[in-house]
């Protein structure tokens, strides 16, 4: 007998394991009739989830753990027993403004923080020329994204909330968005940045990885309350998933992945920046400039699958920052909880994996769960005030 599921995605290349989950068959092997739903926006993978059309999601992390606390929609504690990704988002710039940024640039441009000042300076005189603020798409306001492009603009000394505009775009029309001027940069999960330097459109100005060594990206989402009544069901997942991500992470097995994704139906994009994405290996600029790194994306390797609730606690702390909430011990405690390395090693007989303070961000202190207000005192630009 098999178990029936829904399960939401979006195109991008970190809904890997949940594709190859299903078309490699380790989903069925499991038991579990698994049919995955492209949706195009984050909001509506949430809302179907919350209200059960999806059994399961491919869902934005900080999303996750907004809708367990019920910040900007209605409160749908959830569960995440497996990370679908680390890392993989990356910044793209127009031509102009990476022209603009080089001119300015004092040190070397793959620096985020000369990138940053840089961008200070580039603001600063559009502001004095009387110029348009720049303006940044990102995913979604409760987006690594969001916080990855105020993180990296705030070291710098540029104010993410009165210097530059930052508007949300779902990410297959990040893009035509940049091509068509209506905004000067994004941050985006692959492949889309790829897309835009393929399309001679942007140059990928720095990989996340360059602003924070390690930051979950999208997570298996499910409702806590489901979880609870279908354990056996969220066990099976989690299995077929790890499978999935151990499969993804040899490279012989990448072209197959990377043609599985390419699927109309699945990403829709060239099998071959597929898999530049998960080799980490990618052309940055439209001149064929290439750039290596083996952070780019973290599928299963390095316990990249295990949820860390110290993840969750740094993306409650930008939250907090960025004045999308107020800070409470007891809130801190519950969107850590969100995270749940319990279910994982209970599915997949692993053994206890110390994840904790691996963020390793570019700027600032080194993050600490136990101390957010001491942690977020030490940055001189954002929302949040003690």
């Amino acid at each position: 007998m098999t178990t029936p599921l829904h399960v939401g995605f979006i195109p991008l290349v970190d809904a890997a394991a949940l594709i190859v989950a299903t078309d490699k068959g380790f989903a069925a092997a499991e038991g579990l009739d698994v049919t995955l739903v492209r949706e195009v926006s984050w909001s509506n993978v949430r809302d179907k989830l919350n209200i059960g059309l999806f059994d399961a999601a491919h869902l934005l992390a900080p999303v996750a753990i907004a809708s367990h606390l019920g910040l900007g929609h209605v409160k749908v504690p959830i569960a995440a027993p497996f990370n679908l990704g680390l890392n993989g988002n990356a910044i793209t710039v127009s031509p102009a403004l990476h022209a603009a940024l080089m001119a300015e640039i004092d040190g070397d441009r793959f620096d985020p923080m000369a990138t940053s000042q840089a961008l200070a300076r580039v603001v600063a005189k559009r502001r004095k020329s009387g110029a348009e603020p720049l303006t940044f798409g990102m995913t979604f306001p409760f987006s690594t994204h969001n916080y990855q492009l105020r993180f990296w603009m705030a070291a710098g000394g540029v104010d993410p909330d009165e210097d530059v505009q930052l508007v949300v775009l779902p990410p297959p029309y990040m893009v035509d968005s940049l091509a068509n001027g209506h905004v000067d940069a994004f941050c985006v999960g692959a492949p889309w940045n790829s897309i835009a330097v393929d399309r001679g459109v942007g140059h990928i100005l720095h990989f996340v990885s360059d602003i924070l060594l390690s930051a979950v990206e999208k997570v298996l989402a499910v409702r806590q309350s489901w979880s609870e009544k279908h354990p056996d069901v969220v066990a099976a997942l989690v299995r077929a998933h790890l499978r999935a991500a151990e499969f993804i992470e040899q490279p012989e097995n990448r072209p197959e992945v990377a043609r599985m994704l390419a699927q109309p139906e699945r990403l829709g994009v060239d099998a071959g920046v597929i898999q530049r994405t998960l080799d980490g290996r990618l052309k940055i600029s439209p001149d064929g400039t290439m750039r290596e790194s083996n952070r780019y994306l973290l599928v299963g390797r390095e316990a990249a699958a295990r949820p860390d609730p110290g993840q969750a606690a740094w993306l409650y702390a930008q939250m907090v920052r960025w004045g999308q909430t107020p800070y409470r011990p007891e809130a801190l405690k519950a969107a850590m909880a969100v995270f749940r390395p319990d279910l994982y090693d209970a599915a997949s007989g692993g053994r206890l994996v110390d994840t904790s303070n691996a963020i390793g961000a570019f700027a600032g202190p080194p993050f600490d769960p136990k101390d957010i207000p001491g942690h977020l005192a030490a940055f001189e630009i954002g929302r949040w005030k003690p």
